[in-house]
């Protein structure tokens, strides 16, 4: 039975950035090369980064995408790295009319080619293309129709792109018909929570449909709102998992897999399953027998769903901070849960030295929340100051003879204008602190607390703060290092402090009830009816599902941040803000 030696290259891509992106693929070529790897594969489009929205109808980036992808393959044979066949991803064009998606020559394609000895020997486009939660290649993409099969050192390898084996039938049937000996399928699949597990089962699925080893490679790092957690893995045709990368960690798994001899005498151009045309590609190469010492990559253990959340926070804050070009972060430090877990995160995220807070008190700040805020600061050693409003808000008070509402609002507000001021005038970029439960009930002030250029717990109900806010603790205790947050930041009950003695149950209900009903109007996507029948009270139901729809405006002009739900606000979640449906 002949062996391959496969390395998947889990990196992490930024968008737009070609020439970056080409050196990455050169350099862990390089380490797959040394490693004495005979297939070396990179996530779904490597070359331009993923996703890229409308640049994909931008020709410009399109033909640079397609030049770059040449260039690529010239400079891996310059530098002494052209017998390594290499898969990997870019954008680029349909060459002929599409008349079912009805998209002449020319439309772009999610694309993915094979490089060898110089030359791009092979280039196909994704079959299947997502239209669904984040996803809208529909309006970008038109379908690719064919299966391509390597030929190497004795083996057929069918390729296929992400959606390609989250949809039934398809490459991973035709890959079946073509006798592939493996299927090896480059992802840019986002995080959510437990999708970990989802891909697990999927990819074992269809490794049983296709008959044959799956190779199911993904990346990692961040893009605006999607964060990709890696989670790179590779199974046997009988569902044994073979390999299987960590999360949210750029790696490189070299794997030996013992592999059926190709025998297959079909031919180009024959119709498979879905209308799928074959295309074969030989790479050639000496069969080898299994190595005397095989490479054998670790199957890493899986984390907590509290560590797998706070990675991925972690990794989308820091993603956003470098790839938009700044180095340090500000935020308002209240002394409150959320704005600790924010700390918390943009220390783990880019160091202590790079995070400067601000506490704003004004005449209804208690001496406890000062003395948290401070106490945060001196347990991670991050920038500390303290700038009173109260000045200003006595100013304003004088001026406008502002009260209720509207004078906690002021309150909010001149602490947001004092951030952007400081980030404009020293270069940080501001975290937003805002939670998913605040977000969903308008329980934020627009111009206030909303503002910034990033909002790293936007998607992270205030019941699931608590947990990983004591979860980060418990981990720094677990290593022998000094807790970030304060106990008493954590036990305390939450509290905008904008009025004397103000708690946030006086505005609204317990945290766990409340966040309860919104699952089952946001994620669940259920109306009013049901999440009554399913036993809650139909008054409260129609508070929230009202606090939820009229505040449709506020959450459009909040800052992007992690996704990390099933439907987050934003590309998930889209609906109309001028909107007289109230029913749920």
């Amino acid at each position: 039975m002949p062996n391959l030696r496969l390395a998947l290259s889990q990196i992490d891509p930024w968008v737009g950035d070609l020439a970056r992106n080409s050196d990455e693929v050169v350099r862990w070529t390089r380490q797959a090369a040394e490693a004495g790897a005979q297939l070396v594969a990179f996530p779904e489009m490597t070359l331009t980064g993923y996703p890229v929205e409308d640049l994909a109808l931008r020709s410009s980036f399109v033909e640079a995408s397609r030049a770059a992808l040449v260039e690529l393959a010239e400079r891996l044979a310059a530098e002494g790295l052209g017998e390594l066949p290499v898969v990997l991803g870019y954008l680029g064009r349909s060459e002929h009319d599409v008349p079912r998606a009805g998209r002449p020559a020319g439309s772009p394609q999610n694309c993915a080619a094979v490089l060898h000895r110089g030359q791009v020997v092979n280039r196909f486009a994704k079959h299947y293309l997502p239209n669904y939660g984040v996803f809208d290649e529909y309006r970008y993409f038109v379908p690719g129709n064919q299966l391509s099969v390597l030929r190497l050192h004795g083996v057929d390898v069918a390729l296929a792109i992400c959606e390609d084996i989250w949809q039934e039938g398809g490459r991973v049937t035709a890959a079946g018909e073509a006798g592939a000996g493996l299927l090896l399928v480059i992802n840019g699949s986002p995080y959510e929570r437990n999708k970990d597990d989802v891909r697990l089962e999927l990819v074992q699925r269809r490794a049983a449909e296709a008959g044959c080893p799956l190779a199911y490679l993904n990346m990692v790092g961040a893009q605006d709102e999607l964060v990709f957690d890696g989670d790179s893995l590779v199974v046997s045709a009988e569902g044994e998992v073979l390999a299987r990368a960590p999360q949210f960690e750029e790696n490189l798994i070299l794997l030996d897999l013992d592999l059926p001899a190709a025998s297959s005498d079909q031919t180009d151009g024959l119709l498979l399953s879905d209308g799928l045309r074959l295309v074969r590609t030989e790479l050639g190469g000496d069969v080898r027998p299994a190595p005397a010492a095989p490479a054998e990559a670790p199957i890493a253990p899986r984390i907590s769903d509290e560590a797998e959340i706070y990675q991925a926070l972690v990794a989308g804050t820091r993603a956003y901070v470098r790839k938009n070009g700044f180095k340090s972060v500000l935020i308002g430090l209240s002394g409150g849960i959320d704005s600790a877990l924010v700390a918390a995160i943009a220390v783990d995220a880019v160091g202590a030295e790079n995070v400067h807070c601000v506490s704003m008190p004004s005449r209804y700040s208690s001496q406890h929340s000062k003395d948290d805020a401070a106490e945060l600061a001196r347990r991670t050693g991050l920038n500390f100051r303290t700038v009173s409003i109260a000045p200003m808000f006595d100013a304003y008070m004088e001026s406008l003879g502002l009260s209720g509402l509207a004078e906690e609002n002021l309150q909010s507000r001149l602490r947001g204008t004092l951030l952007m001021a400081i980030s404009n005038q020293e270069g940080h970029i501001v975290l937003a602190p805002g939670n998913k439960s605040e977000l969903a009930v308008g329980y934020s002030t627009l111009y206030g607390d909303s503002v910034g250029a990033y909002g790293p717990i936007k998607d992270v109900y205030k019941s699931l703060i608590f947990r990983l806010a004591t979860w980060r603790n418990e981990e720094a205790t677990g290593h022998g290092e000094v807790p970030p947050i304060p106990e008493n930041t954590i036990s305390k009950p939450p509290s905008a402090e904008l009025r004397p003695d103000q708690v946030d149950t006086d505005s609204l209900p317990d945290y766990d009830l409340l966040d309860t009903v919104l699952d089952h109007y946001i994620e669940g996507d259920q109306g009013r009816d049901a999440i009554v029948a399913a036993g809650f009270d139909p008054a409260l139901v129609d508070r929230i599902v009202r606090l939820v729809d009229t505040a449709e405006y506020k959450r459009r002009q909040y800052p992007p941040g992690p996704k990390i739900s099933a439907k987050g606000f934003g590309r998930d979640r889209r609906l109309p803000i001028t909107n007289r449906w109230r029913r749920g």
